[in-house]
């Protein structure tokens, strides 16, 4: 059973940096990238980026692209998404999910139990 975790939500106030941590227990065969996904109140879920596992490209949405970065550490099994000059419409719960890669949710075949960010005054 493959398990993914997302760390490091919290609160933040608007302008301010949140990085969040994603650990995956174990890569299998189908495991080629992580991704990030959030999901505002009232709000259907967004693509927020993806990593791939080899080479490290990534794939960035445009609503963030340019504030967060996307990286990893293979030898921990851990992605990070590190999220600068955070504005309010940021807020919302943000899923970290294993698979394929690519900006839809059915690209992915595990996923964290998501982690909240709320950035507000």
């Amino acid at each position: 059973q493959v398990q993914v975790v997302e760390s490091g939500g919290g609160f933040m106030q608007p302008g301010g940096s949140l990085r969040l941590s994603c650990s995956i227990s174990r890569r299998t065969f189908s495991v080629n990238a992580m991704g990030w996904f959030r999901q505002a109140p009232g709000k259907e879920r967004e693509f927020v980026g993806d990593i791939q596992w080899s080479g490290g490209s990534t794939n960035v949405a445009h609503s963030v692209k340019g504030r967060f970065t996307f990286s990893r550490d293979n030898a921990k099994n851990t992605v990070y998404l590190q999220m600068n000059s955070l504005k309010p419409e940021d807020t919302g719960v943000y899923y970290c999910a294993a698979g394929r890669g690519g900006s839809s949710w059915l690209s992915y075949s595990y996923f964290g139990p998501g982690t909240q960010v709320t950035v507000s005054t």
